[in-house]
């Protein structure tokens, strides 16, 4: 008989939209939503990564890293809080984090299609001057110099910022990825202006580094604003 704690599931994601923090069943930790990721079962009978926190139906809530969700695997975890067998992909930690970086591109591409998005060093380096940066972005496989002379730029910037917050720097996407949300080729620097949609993007950018990370305690808190 498969052990259960009533509380291990929420009632849904539109039965208590304002609860802000919830338990890890993995390290019975109490965490705010925003560390942790909501799993659910689909009607197939398939564990799904809930990102968005709206799939219906009762959720169980893992703190976000690849370490804890392999371990709600290797302990039946999911089979235990839904009272019922399932059978769980030994993939499922890496297919998360797939659907995490296409989290990260599809608010990247939304960004870019309502024309708040630049690419290209000299386009980039003009926007930073300009000081219309929300944040700033690098391939995780683009060469340093480029990097480090857009990141000198940025942080001259945020001298003259006054008391807003220091210019996030993202390298949490691969070229070909940033190619893939922005539809072009040979992307190793982008730059959101600032508004709503950076801050989605800046979101959901935390997390991926988050659950590839916090193992390590090395979350986006620590990395100050570097992800």
């Amino acid at each position: 008989m498969l052990a259960h704690s009533a509380h291990e599931l929420d009632h849904g994601p539109r039965t208590e939209r304002s609860a802000t923090m919830r338990m890890c069943v993995v390290s019975r930790e109490v965490r705010p939503i925003d560390e942790l990721i909501r799993f659910v079962v689909s009607p197939q009978g398939q564990i799904v990564p809930d990102l968005k926190r709206k799939l219906p139906g009762r959720g169980m809530w893992i703190t976000a890293s690849r370490k804890a969700v392999a371990e709600a695997v290797r302990r039946h975890q999911f089979s235990k809080a839904f009272k019922r067998e399932l059978r769980i992909p030994p993939t499922l930690p890496s297919d998360t984090e797939t659907l995490l970086v296409r989290s990260v591109t599809e608010a990247l591409a939304i960004a870019a299609k309502a024309g708040q998005v630049v690419a290209g060093f000299g386009k980039v380096e003009s926007a930073l001057r300009e000081g219309t940066v929300g944040v700033l972005i690098h391939a995780s496989d683009g060469a340093a110099d480029g990097i480090r002379k857009l990141d000198t730029l940025a942080r001259q910037n945020d001298g003259n910022r006054g008391t807003q917050p220091p210019i996030p720097i993202i390298t949490a996407l691969k070229s070909a990825e940033l190619d893939l949300a922005l539809t072009r080729s040979n992307v190793i620097h982008a730059a959101l202006l600032a508004g709503p949609a950076s801050r989605t993007f800046l979101s959901r950018s935390q997390m991926l580094v988050r659950y590839r990370l916090a193992d390590d305690d090395k979350t986006a808190e620590n990395h100050g604003q570097d992800f």
